[in-house]
């Protein structure tokens, strides 16, 4: 009689078996985006930003992008920073794999406030993503740290003691520099460094095997150009060569 009971159970358990979601562990890419929110970026700024990000997370080429993975699915955090007491992980690991999830981690994206106005401790966001991976507890073929911003480290530590700090940890750190074009006075070092912010990226933040900087000259662009980078952190691996790219 135990027997026929525990067979019964087990029929009855077999539909909320199957509802079990799979495995959150296991991904292809564990993705830190750490972004900017310095004073050099305005509100308007601010929401060509966050509008750029949820486009890009629902577009299509990017979620033909995850499901062609072994897993099918990537894990995403996103971090604001802007001094080096300014630093926050707004959305903490979120699993992506379909356009539901997606979905939904725009939309917790769109709805958080904008966290501070203060300098530029790139370093500390960094810093912050290396964190989070370490303690992610995600089984990931590639841990990637997604640096977007529009100037110069200005705050904090030395940035390449952070990227150096990163780069020892296996993560791949990527960037996309927005360059203002007509900066006002008080920040022209800072948006516009000698050699041009992207290359300032390439020297100094970005690292890794197949590490790239992607340049935009305007916010409105941005949604497209986090696409196309989206993209490629997703399906580059390990071996593929160092590039940088325009729109």
């Amino acid at each position: 009689m135990c027997r026929i009971a525990l067979v019964r159970m087990a029929a009855l358990l077999l539909p909320f078996l199957a509802l079990a979601p799979a495995r959150a562990d296991d991904v292809d890419v564990a993705l830190v985006l750490v972004s900017d929110v310095s004073r050099s970026i305005d509100d308007g700024e601010y929401k060509l930003e966050k509008d750029g990000y949820a486009s890009a997370f629902t577009n299509q080429r990017v979620l033909d992008a995850i499901r062609g993975g072994p897993a099918g699915k990537i894990a995403v955090a996103y971090v604001e920073f802007a001094s080096s007491f300014e630093v926050r992980t707004v959305l903490d690991w979120t699993v992506i794999g379909d356009q539901a999830s997606a979905q939904a981690f725009v939309s917790h994206l769109a709805a958080a406030p904008r966290s501070f106005w203060g300098r530029t401790a790139i370093s500390a966001g960094v810093d912050q993503a290396v964190q989070l991976l370490a303690e992610s507890g995600l089984n990931a073929t590639r841990h990637v740290i997604d640096v977007c911003g529009d100037g110069t480290n200005n705050a904090g530590r030395e940035i390449t003691e952070a990227r150096d700090d990163a780069l020892k940890t296996g993560a791949i750190i990527n960037g996309l520099a927005i360059i203002n074009d007509h900066p006002v006075s008080w920040t022209f070092a800072h948006v516009q460094p000698p050699g041009g912010l992207a290359n300032y990226y390439r020297e100094n933040v970005t690292g890794g095997p197949g590490s790239f900087v992607l340049e935009v000259h305007d916010f409105a662009t941005f949604g497209e150009a986090m696409t196309r980078k989206l993209v490629n952190e997703i399906v580059r691996g390990p071996s593929a060569s160092k590039f940088a790219a325009s729109p």
